[in-house]
């Protein structure tokens, strides 16, 4: 691959760390956009690189210069379900071990049980994730595609063999370096496929949604995944997200109903719908309730 993926953001002012006086044997302490890291000595941070609703990223570097990724997960056990994803995600990764799957390196002890609330994991530091590519200006060729999909495919093929649904794969969770290699990461709502309480809670980002998990049925296979990477190749394609309107009314519809326009909304194939409430939406075609 001869194009690269646009360098990262310049460390500014404002994701540049703090270091703060700490009092706590092999541990330092860090502000990065305004948020309290505490991490091993070993650990020198550069820059804070990601945030979002599970926590915050910065990158850093051991004392062997390995360049690494530290995720930091504020109150981890103040939320039952985000403790959960925290811990399934460890879980997985910890047996997870793949070209194309995202590597955690580390997990920070604590000083003690009465004060472990943060929950600090180290992973391989990648550049930037394919959300960010497909919004720049970047110039993309069907070679780049064709290798993204192609890494895609390939991680999830591993992922299901384990027998693992990864169930949110969209592009900000599909991580890139400048050589064009792809990691696929946050495993947080994955399940194994033989877990049968799974199946009716919330997965997947909206916008990437296989047609079953709209229709809330009950049950689902991997190929929930592979529809995501069909979604996910339409936007690397037109370089937008191919149904980010799916959700917003229409002409007193819902634009989801176009996908059953198509299939389910026919008579002949309402009856593969097993869950009552979705095949009574497609034949009527009603908008869609808000999950």
């Amino acid at each position: 691959m001869t194009e690269k993926a646009p360098p990262a953001p310049q460390t500014t002012s404002s994701n540049a760390p703090v270091k703060k006086e700490c009092n706590i044997k092999g541990k330092t302490a860090w502000v990065l956009w305004r948020t309290h890291f505490e991490i091993d000595e070993a650990y020198t941070p550069i820059k804070a690189i990601g945030k979002g609703a599970y926590g915050v990223v910065c990158s850093a570097k051991l004392k062997d210069k390995e360049k690494v990724a530290i995720k930091k997960i504020g109150n981890a056990f103040e939320n039952l379900t985000d403790a959960r994803r925290t811990l399934r995600e460890i879980k997985l990764l910890r047996h997870l071990r793949h070209e194309n799957i995202i590597g955690i390196m580390d997990i920070m002890k604590p000083v003690s049980r009465d004060k472990f609330n943060d929950v600090y994991m180290v992973y391989e530091l990648m550049d930037t994730d394919l959300h960010q590519i497909i919004r720049s200006s970047q110039p993309l060729t069907n070679e780049h595609f064709q290798y993204f999909i192609y890494q895609i495919l390939r991680g999830l093929k591993y992922v299901h063999s384990a027998n693992v649904l990864h169930r949110d794969l969209k592009p900000s969770n599909l991580l890139l370096n400048a050589s064009c290699d792809l990691k696929i990461c946050d495993f947080g709502l994955a399940r194994t496929s033989t877990e049968r309480n799974f199946m009716t809670e919330y997965v997947v980002t909206r916008w990437y949604r296989a047609p079953e998990l709209l229709l809330s049925c009950e049950h689902y296979t991997a190929a929930i995944d592979i529809w995501s990477v069909g979604c996910i190749l339409a936007e690397l394609l037109g370089r937008r997200c191919v149904c980010g309107g799916v959700f917003v009314m229409r002409h007193g519809r819902s634009a989801a109903m176009q996908i059953f326009d198509y299939g389910l909304g026919r008579a002949d194939m309402s009856c593969k719908c097993f869950n009552w409430k979705g095949r009574v939406l497609s034949l009527l075609a009603l908008p869609m309730p808000a999950p």
